[in-house]
């Protein structure tokens, strides 16, 4: 089976090597995004499909136009391959119907959730933020639709409390591209389902705004959206930015007036902060400026108190 694969980010690279290693399917090519300027240098750096597409073969083909459907010269590239299928994984732009049209057996999609929830750009991060304990990978055919397209194949995988959107991320990836193999071997006596529209919900890009925590909101919220958004998370301490890394829930019940406060000092671990309902242990921040440290490291060397205020 003759295969293109579209992807840009670490989250597509487990299912293009496994392509690369697996007898059965001949990746013929790659779509990956342009390459971008990244880090304290500002060093122009491929995206980590290219990366692990010229690691593995370099001499694969890799295009990366700006937009893909505008550029007719890849366009036409692609259209001559005739390719039996191409695998979208995370890719980054909206495929026409011209481009869906191209391969024998139509796109397939490899989704980091279980359709039709959470369809949209951010499925992973918005599980964790609403507090879901089960999610897993959907292969589906693609359509012109924003991750509308009939579902293929679905295995579930469950959030465990502690995990943060890195985390299950990279089990995801793992997950999805053992999947897409399944998905592939099969795909001709696959029975395709039709999404049924009243069940799904939407996972928008994620904005800056979706970074500043609310005290307000309840300790298990609050503990929710530091691992969806990790590592971005902030509130304002002592007029500075602090991200806020890692917490735990320590009580979901209690209701007091004084909100974003430091309530407790606990020794070897951190400092507690009084929500909107319930306490939460702050176990390891980033100031601005500095590493990452243990919330009992920041509590040392801000010689934090009781009664001080985030915000």
């Amino acid at each position: 089976m003759r295969v293109v694969f579209f992807g840009t980010p670490d989250f597509a690279v487990p299912t293009l090597e496994k392509l690369l290693c697996e007898p059965d399917f001949e990746v013929v090519g790659v779509v990956s995004q342009p390459d971008t300027r990244r880090g304290r240098g500002n060093q122009v750096s491929p995206p980590p499909v290219k990366a692990a597409a010229i690691a593995k073969n370099p001499d694969l083909k890799i295009w990366q136009p700006d937009r893909l459907k505008k550029d007719k010269t890849v366009l036409a590239e692609l259209k001559s391959l005739e390719a039996d299928v191409f695998v979208v994984v995370a890719y980054g732009q909206i495929l026409c119907q011209k481009i869906l049209n191209m391969p024998n057996y139509g796109c397939i999609n490899v989704h980091g959730s279980l359709l039709p929830k959470y369809r949209g750009a951010a499925p992973i991060q918005w599980a964790i933020a609403n507090g879901e304990s089960i999610t897993g990978i959907t292969t589906m055919q693609m359509d012109a639709g924003i991750d509308t397209g009939a579902m293929l194949l679905k295995a579930e995988l469950e959030i465990l409390p502690e995990e943060n959107t890195d985390i299950l991320s990279r089990k995801l990836a793992n997950l999805g591209a053992d999947l897409l193999v399944d998905t592939l071997r099969q795909l001709t006596t696959i029975t395709p389902e039709p999404q049924d529209d009243a069940l799904s919900c939407y996972s928008p890009m994620i904005g800056r705004e979706d970074w500043e925590l609310d005290w307000n909101q309840e300790a298990i919220a609050v503990h929710n959206r530091i691992r969806a958004f990790y590592p971005n998370c902030y509130t304002d301490f002592r007029g500075q930015r602090l991200k806020i890394t890692q917490t735990e829930v320590l009580s979901e019940g209690i209701s007091l007036d004084n909100v974003g406060k430091v309530t407790e000092i606990r020794k070897g671990k951190g400092f507690v902060v009084q929500t909107g309902k319930g306490l939460l242990l702050i176990k390891e921040v980033q100031p601005a400026g500095k590493k990452l440290q243990s919330g009992w490291d920041f509590v040392n060397g801000m010689r934090i108190v009781i009664g001080e205020s985030l915000s």
